[in-house]
């Protein structure tokens, strides 16, 4: 797994988002069918995110995840002040990876950073704002303060 789909699934949480909509089952009008599949069938049986996960909460259920909301209540949790409303490094701490120079190097290169990697303030700044275009892109609300 890259280190941004493992940075996504520490904040989506390990599924991705469930969207509405018709299962297999409620599609078939079959008479002969219905006892075979007995009355598990309807949408309630579709798989959905594990109570207590980001997506199991109300924002999920309208298609987004509030990745500040996760993020902020991550942090909470934890004992050290983490900078992860602008800082790539703590933002990667918030969320158990590590921030070596080498995985941000990493990182940069999966999300197409074209600047020099030498210049880790620069490619850091880059970034914090592309994972955040990023996790808007894959579901997320993403306020304006967090996207600089």
């Amino acid at each position: 797994m890259s280190i941004f789909e493992t940075l996504k699934a520490a904040i989506f949480g390990p599924q991705p988002p469930v969207k509405p909509g018709p299962t297999p089952v409620a599609s078939q009008s079959s008479t002969r069918a219905a006892p075979a599949v007995g009355p598990a069938a309807p949408a309630t049986a579709v798989s959905t995110a594990p109570q207590g996960s980001p997506l199991s909460s109300g924002a999920a259920a309208a298609g987004q995840v509030d990745i500040e909301a996760v993020l902020s209540g991550m942090a909470a949790k934890r004992p050290e002040k983490l900078n992860w409303q602008s800082s790539i490094v703590d933002l990667m701490k918030l969320v158990d990876l590590d921030p070596s120079l080498s995985n941000r190097k990493t990182l940069a290169g999966e999300l197409g950073y074209a600047g020099d990697t030498q210049d880790s303030a620069k490619m850091n700044i880059w970034l914090h704002q592309q994972v955040m275009q990023k996790l808007a892109d894959a579901g997320g609300k993403v306020p304006d303060s967090l996207r600089h």
